[in-house]
């Protein structure tokens, strides 16, 4: 009966790497966020946002924007985008994708990879307005039927 009541412990021992994967560090997440650019999404959503937050306070002068902007800290952003990795990602797996973005492959794809999206968003948006307008075009057809 002793034996029996180690088969839990032996269990845990051997599948202990499948079920505790080590978590990524925050130190390499934050290399692979900054080889693939995302350490720069505070900024360029900065940018994309100052428009609207002008619109927001019209009546705040330039110097304000300036003194704002050379405060702002966009490592705010990727401090708070860390843990998301974390989450998806075990220190293997961002050792690995650090690893490929090292290569010829890896840094073409960083260089390409957002020309591909805006384009596979235009794509989306093209396919998106198609199947509306066959969705409108078949309940017409099929309204004037009955």
């Amino acid at each position: 009966m002793m034996k029996l009541a180690f088969l839990p412990l032996v269990a845990l021992i051997t599948f202990s790497n499948v079920t505790f994967a080590e978590q990524a560090s925050a130190e390499s997440v934050k290399k692979l966020m900054q080889k693939t650019g995302a350490g720069e999404l505070g900024i360029q959503a900065m940018k994309q946002m100052l428009p609207a937050l002008k619109n927001i306070i019209p009546d705040a002068p330039e110097s304000f924007w300036t003194d704002y902007m050379a405060e702002f800290n966009p490592e705010d952003l990727v401090e708070m985008t860390v843990p998301i990795y974390q989450k998806y990602l075990t220190e293997e797996e961002v050792q690995a994708l650090n690893a490929f973005y090292d290569t010829p492959a890896g840094k073409k794809l960083i260089k390409v990879q957002p020309s591909i999206i805006q384009e596979s968003m235009m794509a989306g948006q093209q396919w998106g307005q198609a199947v509306a307008q066959d969705v409108m075009q078949k309940y017409q057809s099929q309204a004037h039927n009955h």
